[in-house]
């Protein structure tokens, strides 16, 4: 022994220490949360996924992902900004037969002030004031926006549920303010950065005369910079949302991409979305646009794709326009040869579990690829997409993950890593982000092995999803 000496540095015996203890650790906090799994304790589970610290979340629709109270109340308090809405209650048939309209036939449409006095006298007698809704009107308010019932599934989604949203948001302190109470929930879980996707075009002024994109913009960046926003221990930037089939889609990317690139201090990507099932906006359709775009600048872009029922290539697709991740991307286990060429990166899958079941892209979840993605190395992260509107969490993603596949504590730590390697925040910001989550998520484990388990047997404030689902509520 005293001859290896003489040939190994001290430093060896510092590192290899190092390693035992690591690798010792490593096993007490895989035997802790084993022990927690075999318990049977749902409660205990989630309780400790709600505080665990989580990364982020990088497929977020901002107006999709805000509570359907705070919409209401968002909604009486723009009226300090000059806004007024109004909302169907009953349908008194003032429009001849020939002029049927499924949005007309549709209650709890919401439309601001200067879009109801151009009805008629007929059609103004079927809304009433938010602010003038009894109990029962507020119920079906808040339930219509809401994808809580059976049967409803995504073409309730698609076509409902967004098109009763719509005339909320011709109010920029809207967005500005629902991209707030969005930061707010996930840092409240612990989440450290959020990557959302939010829409600047179609605000108007209460009179109705357009806002442009950067003055909404600006309306946006102004509220995320007041003291309560700047106190939240979340890092907040943006993805700019391209409608994918619409029929002015290659102008409206050509109009994103240069505010994308003008204002890089809070955007740092495009994302395409809509209705995948919807051919008009297949990927392929803005590859020239997007070599064009890229002459004169590099922006970082994801895509939703493989978000259907059958194969396609639409995931190949996108990766080929230039995305580096991929939302959803349920049918990329469809093609064998794309799955070996994505293995270790250095695409990233945003895998939205409760969506994908509330949307019957799967039946159940026995039909998920996301564990053959994380567990043949195609690099993956636990989402939310749409999470007011599913009336879920985070942490409702995580308990989802480990009860269907019994997931490790490494691959927890793995999909929160992840979250924040794979975003497209700029350096040094990305560094720091995964530093911190590294002492946290450390910090985090050690606490657990020592069971010191925060607020004892008290459960966070719980949503309807994993309520009804796995009957843990408060």
């Amino acid at each position: 022994m005293s001859a290896i000496h003489l040939f190994l540095p001290q430093r060896f015996f510092a590192l290899l220490f190092s390693l035992i203890v690591a690798t010792s650790a490593s096993a007490q906090t895989q035997h802790w949360f084993e022990a927690l799994k075999a318990s049977g304790d749902d409660r205990a589970l989630y309780r400790v996924l709600h505080q665990m610290p989580k990364g982020g979340d990088l497929h977020n629709h901002t107006t999709g992902s805000v509570f359907v109270e705070d919409w209401l109340d968002m909604a009486l308090r723009d009226a300090a900004n000059g806004y007024t809405y109004f909302t169907k209650v009953r349908i008194n048939n003032c429009r001849p037969f020939a002029d049927a309209d499924p949005l007309y036939l549709m209650l709890f449409v919401n439309i601001p002030a200067f879009q109801h006095q151009t009805l008629s006298d007929c059609e103004q007698r079927e809304y009433i004031a938010l602010a003038d809704m009894d109990d029962a009107q507020r119920d079906g308010w808040l339930n219509s926006l809401r994808l809580d019932q059976a049967g409803e599934g995504r073409e309730a989604f698609f076509e409902t549920h967004w098109q009763r949203l719509d005339g909320l948001l011709v109010s920029p302190h809207m967005r500005a303010e629902a991209l707030f109470r969005n930061a707010r929930g996930l840092a409240q879980e612990g989440a450290t950065y959020l990557e959302t996707q939010l829409g600047l075009s179609g605000a108007t002024t209460p009179d109705g005369n357009p806002i442009t994109p950067q003055a909404v913009l600006e309306i946006v960046k102004q509220r995320m910079q007041q003291a309560d926003a700047e106190a939240m221990d979340i890092t907040v930037r943006l993805q700019l949302m391209l409608l994918r089939f619409a029929p002015d889609a290659e102008d409206a990317l050509r109009a994103l991409y240069a505010l994308a690139i003008n204002n890089r201090d809070m955007i740092v990507g495009l994302n395409m979305a809509g209705r995948e099932d919807n051919d008009k906006g297949h990927p392929r359709r803005f590859l020239e646009v997007l070599r064009e775009l890229r002459h004169a600048a590099p922006l970082a872009l994801t895509i939703h794709a493989g978000e259907v029922d059958e194969p396609n290539d639409h995931v190949r697709d996108t990766l080929l326009i230039g995305a580096s991740r991929i939302g959803h991307g349920i049918n990329l286990i469809t093609d064998d040869e794309l799955m070996l060429d994505m293995r270790y990166g250095p695409y990233l899958v945003e895998i939205n579990l409760i969506s994908n079941l509330l949307l019957e892209y799967v039946v159940d979840y026995s039909q998920h690829p996301f564990p053959e993605y994380l567990r043949t190395g195609i690099p993956v992260a636990l989402s939310t997409d749409d999470r007011g509107m599913w009336d879920s969490t985070l942490t409702d993603e995580f308990f989802v993950a480990v009860k269907a596949f019994d997931l490790r504590w490494e691959e927890i730590v793995e999909l929160g890593r992840n979250s924040l390697q794979y975003s497209f925040v700029q350096e040094p910001t990305k560094t720091e982000l995964l530093d911190t989550f590294d002492r946290k998520i450390q910090r985090f484990a050690r606490d657990m092995r020592r069971g010191r388990l925060a607020n004892g047997d008290e459960l966070p404030d719980t949503r309807i999803f994993i309520c009804a689902r796995y009957q843990i509520c408060n």
